[in-house]
């Protein structure tokens, strides 16, 4: 064991020091200065970015600065833009990433940053350090050094998403629905089929507070479908209740079934926001399928969602009946 803690603190080590001399001015480097590097210096771009409520809403300045190790050059590269790394994939990279979703922690928007760089196949290692300019007088940060190699093994890890989106319709948790045995039994059929499926349930049609305002009712309604899926999660025992992409992305590389509390994917998608009124009903099952790549919808107790958001997918539909008697 304490050959093993010597060589995990050597690695950390030789990391940060690769870090230092990396990222420091040109006249501090040693003799790691030697390997070939592109780097992006100082590029400032403004992002939604950050954890706490007052950041939500509003633009605040991020600072990149990334050096890119590149593999010795085989052959002479004689002023062919075609045989170097594109400054261009360091920024469309970060440009890519900040419009793609918004997330909370720098950290998180590093390693996907990272991550894109070490796709293109020139690219060896990543040292990247990003910065918050606007909330503090000085900057707070990240720095982190990822390889090939670590990315790799990340994708690995990751494999495989949902095989099936499943809705359910609120009524099924309320007085009237099956009792907790009929409907976890049902549950336990479809998860029996499709391990790796994520499992929504939606809002009350009524009892919900009125703000009269559309995207304050909007958020009224996913929280409230993060709270029938708490209930849900209490009635079927092994059915775990997330509300993160990162939990998702874990739970499908598991082939673990879990109910999504939606409000954070929903808050936090960029790119391809839920169309307005899709948290009302089973659409919502349609957007998050596209945007997992889940090839699956199974609608229980409402309509299938006629909408360009299911073209391509196999939807089915069942009544709560069959779900409640063993049809499912």
């Amino acid at each position: 064991m304490p050959g093993l803690l010597t060589a995990g603190m050597a690695e950390m080590a030789d990391e940060r020091s690769q870090i230092r001399e990396a990222l420091g001015a040109l006249d501090e480097r040693g003799g790691g200065g030697a390997r070939d590097r592109i780097s992006l210096r100082d590029y400032v771009v403004e992002a939604e970015i950050g954890a706490f409520q007052q950041e939500r809403g509003r633009m605040q300045r991020l600072r990149f600065n990334v050096v890119v190790d590149l593999p010795p050059p085989g052959r002479l590269i004689e002023d062919d833009v075609d045989r170097i790394l594109s400054y261009d994939v360091l920024t469309d990279a970060i440009a890519a990433e900040l419009s793609a979703e918004r997330v909370n922690l720098l950290e998180t928007l590093a390693e996907r940053i990272a991550a894109r760089i070490l796709q293109v196949p020139m690219a060896e290692q990543v040292i990247l350090r990003v910065e918050k300019l606007d909330r503090v007088a000085g900057a707070l940060g990240v720095e982190i050094l990822r390889r090939r190699g670590d990315i790799e093994r990340m994708a690995r890890a990751a494999q495989g998403g949902p095989e099936r989106i499943v809705w359910l319709a609120p009524e099924l948790l309320g007085a009237e629905g099956p009792g907790v045995e009929e409907l976890g039994a049902g549950l336990r059929r479809i998860v029996g089929e499709t391990p790796a499926c994520v499992i929504l349930v939606g809002p009350p049609g009524a009892g919900l507070p009125e703000a009269g305002e559309a995207a304050a009712e909007r958020r009224i309604a996913l929280l409230a479908m993060g709270q029938m899926a708490v209930a849900l999660g209490a009635r079927v025992p092994g059915l775990e209740v997330i509300e993160s992409r990162t939990e998702l992305d874990w739970a499908m590389a598991r082939h673990s079934p879990v109910v999504l509390a939606p409000e954070k994917i929903v808050r936090d998608a960029v790119a391809h926001p839920l169309p307005e009124g899709a948290e009302k009903g089973p659409r919502i099952a349609a957007w998050l399928a596209k945007r997992t790549g889940a090839p699956r919808i199974l609608i229980v107790g409402g309509d299938l969602p006629d909408l360009p958001e299911a073209t391509g997918l196999a939807a089915e539909r069942i009544d709560p009946a069959d779900l409640a008697h063993g049809r499912a």
